[in-house]
Order: structure tokens, then C-alpha cells, then sequence
């Protein structure tokens, strides 16, 4: 199954991250990497792997650049990733495992969140569809993420991805930034009956905080992780907070 894959991976500073995951796909004959004008050491990193084929655009939206990354997929299959997911070998060995000619359109995959390299107990990282067929597939805008629509049939399999993000604080808050805004756009402007449960608790800004911290540290055994458990709980907290602020300057402005 392996040699029917071609990975897809969006990039844009990713030196910290990348060389990690590009290792762990020494497997394929291809990948694609749709580049956003790194002005770090990324594609140095890049182009020192011969099977990688890398397509710069100006970066507009997550959807924008998965879907035209697509365009550029002529294998039957394509693996959709972040440049700081990490394939397990597990992972690696159930894929290969998988018959090529099924009614599956789409495989979905769960995560572990690590820190410093460190995988934790859990995570508030949803499973997302990674591997799937492109002529099927089709990215959405989300809020500051993004979403794959994929016709047909959909499993999930048993295996894990790392998720693990080396960048420095710096880059993490300006992401963070970037994201809050996009999201109270998007809560702001979505009727209250079609946001989901965790959109209307951040909506009335003061719990979700609260319930993060303990969601995290308890109901997902992060304090049982140690300082890294905290460090992920803080974090999410810090998110939640920066989201409530933004909520409330919006709601001000208006």
C-alpha cells in the first residue's frame, strides 16, 4: 500500500519541525510540499531529500493550500500532513498492511500531543482524516483550521501520529494570535444553534478557561504527566484566556 501513498505536507518556517517528520516517510517515492516562502533554513532541509517536489504559494488559507496541493497529487492515495506530525511505526506497519482496492475513501487517524518529545496521556486533538483518495477530497476553511470533506466510505484506524511541535514560544504566540482572531470571527458571526458545545462555552468567555485547566490536568491525566501535562494544560489555558479577551474586545467594538 505504501508505494500507492504520496505524502502532502504544508510548510512555512518549519526548520524545528521538519527533518523529524521527513524522516519517518523515507518509504515514499514522492512527497509534496506546498511552501509558503520559508525564510528560515526549511528549504535547505527540503531540498536535501531527492524525492521531495516543492511548490511555493503565497499563503491565503489552510484550504487554499491543501486544496491546491492536491492538484499536484497524481498517485492513488495521498497523506495529508502537518509538518510537526511524527508516524509512529505502528502507524507506518497498518498502513502498509491496508488492501489498495477497497470501498474505504478515507482513513482517519488519532494523535498524540507531545511535549519536548514527550507523548502525553491525552490530548484535546480530535482524529482527522489523513489518509485518503484526492480525486475524492476536498479542504474547507474552519475557523483558523481546516477540514477535509471526502466522499464515500470513512474508518479510523488504530495507530497514532505524533504531534509534536518544537517551535520556539515566539512562534507559538504569534500562530496563537493569528488563530484567536480567525475563531471569534468565526463564533461571533455562526448563529448560536449551529456552534458547537465547546463554542458556545467560549462564548460566554469566563468558564471555558476554568474547564480547560480541568479537563486537561484531570478528566485527561495530565497532572499524572508531570510538567509536561502542565505545560500542555498551560498552554490551552493561555489560548482560552487570549480567545475570551478577543471575544470581549470585539463584542465592545461593535
Amino acid at each position: 500500500m505504501l508505494k500507492k501513498i504520496t505524502p502532502l505536507i504544508l510548510t512555512y518556517n518549519e526548520a524545528p519541525n521538519i527533518e523529524r517528520t521527513l524522516q519517518r516517510l523515507i518509504w515514499a517515492n514522492k512527497i509534496i510540499v506546498i511552501d509558503s516562502y520559508s525564510t528560515d533554513a526549511t528549504l535547505e532541509i527540503l531540498y536535501s531529500y531527492p524525492q521531495i517536489e516543492v511548490f511555493q504559494k503565497k499563503f491565503d488559507s489552510f484550504a487554499s493550500q491543501c486544496n491546491y496541493g492536491l492538484g499536484k497529487i497524481s498517485s492513488e492515495w495521498v497523506l495529508s500532513l502537518d509538518a510537526d506530525y511524527i508516524l509512529t511505526d505502528e502507524l507506518i506497519d497498518e498502513i502498509n498492511a491496508l488492501q489498495a482496492e477497497t470501498d474505504i475513501n478515507s482513513y482517519s487517524v488519532r494523535f498524540k500531543y507531545c511535549v519536548f518529545g514527550k507523548p502525553l496521556r491525552g490530548t484535546l486533538l480530535p482524529p482527522r482524516k489523513v489518509l485518503y483518495k484526492p480525486e475524492k477530497a476536498i479542504y474547507q476553511d474552519d475557523g483558523h483550521a481546516h477540514r477535509v470533506v471526502v466522499e464515500g466510505n470513512s474508518t479510523i484506524l488504530s495507530a497514532y501520529i505524533h504531534h509534536d511541535d518544537r517551535k520556539p514560544l515566539s512562534r507559538w504566540l504569534w500562530a496563537q494570535e493569528r488563530y484567536t482572531l480567525l475563531e471569534v470571527k468565526k463564533i461571533l458571526e455562526t448563529p448560536v444553534t449551529e456552534l458547537s458545545l465547546g463554542d458556545r462555552i467560549r462564548k460566554q468567555k469566563i468558564l471555558a478557561p476554568l474547564i480547560i485547566l480541568i479537563y486537561c490536568l484531570i478528566l485527561k491525566g495530565g497532572i499524572l504527566d508531570g510538567w509536561h501535562g502542565c505545560y500542555y494544560a498551560f498552554q490551552r489555558v493561555l489560548v482560552e484566556i487570549m480567545l475570551a479577551i478577543r471575544l470581549i474586545e470585539a463584542e465592545k467594538l461593535e
